[in-house]
Order: C-alpha cells, then sequence, then structure tokens
C-alpha cells in the first residue's frame, strides 16, 4: 500500500499535474507515517521520501 501511494505521487509529478501530485502527497505522507511507527520502514527512510516528494513538487 505505501509503495502504491508513492508510485500514484511519482505518476503525478511525472505528468506534471501540480494539483493531483499536491492531492497524492497528502495521501501519501499519513501511511509513511503509519509504516515507521509501525517498524515496516525507519523514520528516517519515512522523512526521506516525504522530503524529496515534496521537493519535486515544489519544482512543478
Amino acid at each position: 500500500m505505501m509503495r502504491t501511494h508513492i508510485k500514484a505521487t511519482v505518476a503525478a509529478i511525472k505528468a506534471a499535474d501540480k494539483k493531483a501530485a499536491e492531492e497524492a502527497y497528502r495521501k501519501v505522507v499519513p501511511v509513511l507515517d503509519s509504516s515507521a511507527t509501525h517498524g515496516l520502514i525507519s523514520h528516517n527512510k519515512a522523512a526521506r521520501h516525504k522530503s524529496r516528494l515534496n521537493a519535486q513538487i515544489k519544482a512543478l
């Protein structure tokens, strides 16, 4: 589920659709945080994904 949301966000970024990318980003953030809380990924990895995705969205 986490990777599905990340892929949707990346797809919106590649399509240069800022509105869709922002909406997908809002959906992926809680999923990443939940995954980190449950120990599926580290907190640093979640933060890294959020930071990189946000930077790509801002660059649109």
